[in-house]
């Protein structure tokens, strides 16, 4: 998927107020520890978060979205009458339905004839609403969208670890469900545009991807409770990304060495890792969320990317890779001139 006249005119992120140190949760899973035979700081030390990050109790998924869209329009400029579509991209919702979107459609009070749904697709969801709203400008559909999402981990990682302190929680309990309280909270928002409207705007240049369904069990979660298998997920995932970055080379006519900048979808420390190893990329040119954010789902690569601009990492004619990998298995690589 190619756009030859799409341009991001903003992004932006909303971190959490609460921090939540791994340490906390090994406090709270010490009899499991111990009973178990495993070490007292096993979270952190399997997988590199030091930390993810809460909202207050009340604060809703559409509440998150619509604090990003708000910055994100302000900093851009941009009139909110002139914003055409608006795909909210979380995993987390407010409710079943009606759909997030319709929320920050309404916060935000846009017009009445902006469209506005939600997509779900793990990890993948924000770039996934990014090609939509690409697609819609290309076409002529509209001249402006937003793509927003909202994570709160709260509720799964808080269930989680009231299970994992039962008596009934066993070793094979712990290794399923432990990699769900690397889960973060947090929020990001981007406004896409046709280039003839975005004179400052960054070239979007689209994106790859690749599926491998065949492992869709590897990763599995629900409102409360996520189960995991990390070694094959790890396997299949990485495998996944080798392909689709052969892929995304030739459709971009970029390589690693050209690339200045990899906003990638982040799980772990050895995920991080083995993923640069596999894709052959300096991990000096990955910026890095996760020690203290954790796995902020599909708001993780927006995060990055806006991030990565607040800490001067990014300049002018840069080649930024959007990617991640997510549970199904999907695998999508996007490519941005800053």
């Amino acid at each position: 998927m190619k756009f030859d006249n799409v341009s991001i005119v903003g992004v932006a992120h909303v971190d959490a107020p609460h921090r939540i140190p791994s340490e906390d949760l090994d406090a709270r899973l010490s009899e499991t520890y111990r009973r178990l035979g495993m070490p007292a700081r096993l979270l952190e030390s399997l997988t590199g978060v030091k930390a993810r990050r809460f909202w207050d109790v009340q604060t809703q998924p559409s509440d998150a979205a619509t604090m990003a869209a708000r910055k994100v329009l302000a900093a851009a400029g941009v009139d909110p009458a002139r914003i055409g579509a608006l795909i909210n991209t979380s995993v987390c919702r407010d409710y079943v339905e009606p759909s997030v979107a319709c929320f920050v459609h309404a916060n935000l009070g846009l017009p009445e004839t902006c469209l506005n749904f939600d997509v779900a697709n793990a990890c993948l969801g924000f770039i996934d609403g990014m090609h939509l709203v690409g697609n819609l400008i290309e076409r002529g559909q509209i001249d402006f969208g937003l793509i927003v999402d909202g994570e709160s981990s709260r509720t799964v990682v808080e269930a989680t670890l009231a299970r994992l302190s039962q008596d009934a929680c066993d070793a094979q309990m712990l290794r399923d469900q432990l990699a769900t309280l690397t889960v973060g909270s947090g929020a990001a928002a981007m406004i896409l545009a046709h280039t003839r409207l975005a004179p400052d705007g960054h070239r979007f240049h689209g994106g790859t991807s690749l599926a491998a369904t065949e492992h869709n069990r590897l990763c599995r979660g629900q409102l409360d409770v996520g189960i995991t298998d990390t070694r094959n997920l790890l396997l299949h995932g990485v495998g996944l990304a080798q392909r689709t970055w052969a892929k995304a080379q030739k459709d971009l006519g970029w390589s690693a060495e050209s690339v200045d900048l990899f906003a990638l979808h982040q799980v772990s420390e050895l995920h991080t890792q083995e993923l640069a190893r596999a894709v052959g990329f300096d991990l000096a040119k990955a910026f890095l969320i996760y020690p203290e954010l954790g796995n902020v789902g599909p708001a993780s690569v927006p995060i990055v990317l806006s991030k990565a601009i607040d800490a001067e990492r990014v300049a002018p004619g840069d080649h930024i890779i959007l990617g991640g990998i997510g549970s199904g298995l999907n695998c999508t690589v996007a490519g941005v001139t800053w």
